[in-house]
């Protein structure tokens, strides 16, 4: 079981996971349910245009050695978490290892006590905003 399960229904992406990073940096396990309903930032077809580059992105010497970027939501959160934490370092990489992202709300997490975040309503600090799930259903995933 987790240290803390966090809720991300309707929560900032980028708000949400600096608190992941700083909890996972400090040892403790985090469990991030309902990623699909958690909020990015910015015009939807920008942010289309530019995570599609990402997806799309290959090495023409070797495709294998590309950087991946998955479309499913959860693999999507835990990839941009990734980027907040020095993943390259052995610190890193144990923090790394402490973070469960998840598609909604498992069976396990159902009588958890789960911890919402507190941060401004999305729409109040946003011009535009779309969910995560939105986003990856764009780029393809159809799950």
């Amino acid at each position: 079981m987790a240290d803390y399960v966090i809720d991300g229904s309707g929560k900032v992406l980028g708000r949400i996971g600096s608190q992941v990073a700083k909890r996972l940096l400090n040892g403790k396990s985090v469990a991030l349910i309902n990623a699909e309903k958690l909020y990015i930032s910015g015009d939807p077809k920008g942010l289309f245009e530019k995570y599609k580059r990402l997806v799309e992105l290959k090495d023409k010497a070797n495709p294998e050695h590309s950087p991946y970027w998955s479309r499913r939501s959860d693999l999507f959160v835990k990839r941009v978490i990734r980027g907040m934490l020095p993943y390259k370092k052995p610190r890193g990489k144990e923090a790394y290892r402490l973070l469960k992202v998840y598609i909604g709300v498992p069976e396990e997490f159902r009588k958890a006590k789960v911890e919402k975040i507190e941060s401004k309503n999305a729409n109040d600090i946003y011009h535009s905003i779309t969910t995560i799930g939105e986003l990856t259903e764009m780029l393809g995933y159809k799950g």
